[in-house]
């Protein structure tokens, strides 16, 4: 099983799961973290330190959530590690809460 990141990370694109993630398997999009399914080694360590709780395991991501698996998986292709912290997006606080983000992620 692996982690995966949802919903909530879009446009928000906090990173304290970089600093805590032991083998680096983050990706780091425009407003969005992945998660490479392949180097994820389930420590759990990252879901505790989202503040906006986007991180789920893979049999707990919310049903209306699914296709955050395959896309985790995609993205984690074509991006780059993220492997230190950086500074969240301008307005991430403001997009924190706000639901059907899928349509803002930008690739």
């Amino acid at each position: 099983m692996t982690y995966v990141v949802t919903e909530s990370c879009i446009k928000c694109k906090y990173t304290d799961c970089v600093d805590v993630c032991p083998v680096d398997c983050f990706r780091e999009g425009p407003n969005f973290l992945a998660i490479d399914p392949d180097e994820c080694i389930d420590c759990t360590l990252c879901v505790a330190e989202c503040p906006v709780e986007a991180i789920y395991a893979e049999d707990d991501v919310p049903l209306d959530q699914l296709n955050y698996i395959a896309l985790n998986a995609e993205l984690s292709k074509i991006w780059k590690p993220i492997v230190e912290r950086k500074e969240p997006l301008p307005d991430a606080d403001k997009w924190a809460a706000v639901k059907g983000k899928l349509k803002d992620l930008e690739r």
